[in-house]
């Protein structure tokens, strides 16, 4: 059964693929069915199971009579569909200020929540990870930076105590550290990082709920700056 599952989540990412790269078009039906699974390797059965998995992420479409369509990326309902496409080298740019925009609404939220149900615990690991970031910065370990920056934004999202907030976040983790990468490699950035995430911290461990909602809103405003100014070049 695990094998059967694999080869249809196989069948996903390929398709997701070649829509993606072109090689599928968005608005044309799809290829027939036994040259697709001839070409993905796999039975006609493994394929329709493949398929129906896109359906229900709104990126195939269908077609009673006819054969199914490829759904513009615009109508795409499935998270992992949609983060799949936005980490494409097309849509990075794009996607990176939509990323920014989710995480201003989810984590000022979540650290308004966060600062008054945190425990005493999630302070000093909010503390150890600043300082690993610190030691990265002076480093210039782009990795272990990101590594202890995704780590200090996690426990935040784990003190809100929002079980559904925790499983939102949880498909964008790839795309997050992909970004992050991205941004983190310039030492302006590391720097600024630094800092607002010190005011953060600072908001929690006094456990003021709008305090830490400001200091996250203030991040979230700098790295959008940094992102259009060093990243971008706007």
């Amino acid at each position: 059964m695990a094998e059967r599952v694999t080869r249809t989540q196989a069948v996903v990412d390929g398709l997701l693929d070649a829509i993606i790269a072109g090689r599928l078009v968005a608005g044309e039906p799809l290829p027939p069915e036994a040259d697709l699974a001839a070409e993905l390797e796999v039975s006609r059965l493994t394929l329709r199971e493949g398929v129906r998995l896109l359906q229900a992420q709104g990126v195939i479409v269908p077609v009673p009579g006819s054969r199914h369509r490829i759904a513009p990326t615009a109508e795409w309902t499935g998270l992992d569909a949609v983060v799949r496409h936005a980490r494409s080298a097309d849509a990075r740019e794009r996607s990176s200020l939509e990323m920014l925009e989710m995480r201003v609404m989810f984590e000022t939220g979540a650290a308004e929540l966060a600062a008054t149900r945190r425990e005493d615990d999630d302070v000093v690991e909010l503390g150890a990870s600043l300082e690993r970031m610190r030691g990265a910065h002076a480093r210039g370990d782009v990795a272990v930076f990101v590594e202890a920056d995704l780590a200090f934004h996690d426990v935040i999202i784990r003190a809100a105590d929002n079980r559904i907030l925790v499983a939102s976040m949880r498909p964008l983790t790839s795309m997050l550290e992909a970004t992050r990468s991205e941004t983190s490699a310039v030492p302006q950035i590391r720097a600024h990082a630094l800092a607002e995430h010190a005011s953060i911290l600072a908001a929690m461990a006094e456990g003021s709920a709008e305090a830490a909602r400001e200091a996250m809103a203030s991040h979230m405003r700098q790295t959008r700056d940094d992102l259009l100014t060093y990243v971008h070049g706007r």
